[in-house]
């Protein structure tokens, strides 16, 4: 086997394709959720807190939250296209956990109006997306370290709720 053929091989057939743009279609749509929960209170309520120095400006959010749910939905659909294991199924499971977790921290935060539900949120998924990290870790490397950008911006996030909790 020659090592175009090879190349060949790891590449998805056409019809694949739609289940990756089903996998985008739907993180996408867990994003679009989460800012319907956001979207409202960012010029009353969270207008109104007391913010870190480091605090984004708002229009910053929303194009890299978008990158991010791409870059999840690739990994999750790389992970999909793995033949079935026990493996696989965890790994599959740990991903729709964080998905959930990801969707319910702007209710928990903005809808919510608290800061400290927010915490109560964040934890969990930080340590979702790092359990994510691990279980496709030995199925595909790339899917794998393809979310270390997420981690980084859910810890971001974690820091950022933090500091909004100690100044309100």
């Amino acid at each position: 086997m020659t090592a175009r053929t090879e190349v060949m091989d790891d590449l998805p057939r056409p019809g694949r394709w739609w289940m990756l743009a089903a996998f985008v279609a739907l993180t996408l749509l867990l994003g679009f959720l989460a800012g319907l929960a956001t979207q409202p209170k960012i010029p009353t309520w969270y207008a109104s807190l007391q913010k870190p120095w480091f605090n984004p400006p708002p229009f910053v959010f929303a194009p890299v939250w978008t990158i991010l749910y791409v870059i999840i939905a690739w990994a999750g659909w790389r992970i999909w296209e793995k033949p079935a294991s026990a493996a696989r199924t965890r790994a599959l499971w740990v991903y729709a956990v964080q998905l959930a977790l990801n969707l319910a921290w702007s209710p928990a935060f903005f809808t919510a109006e608290s800061p400290l539900l927010g915490m109560v949120v964040v934890i969990p998924l930080w340590l979702s997306v790092l359990a994510n990290i691990l279980a496709f870790r030995p199925l595909d490397r790339a899917a794998a370290l393809s979310l270390l950008p997420y981690l980084a911006w859910v810890s971001f996030a974690a820091l950022l709720n933090g500091a909004i909790l100690a100044l309100n």
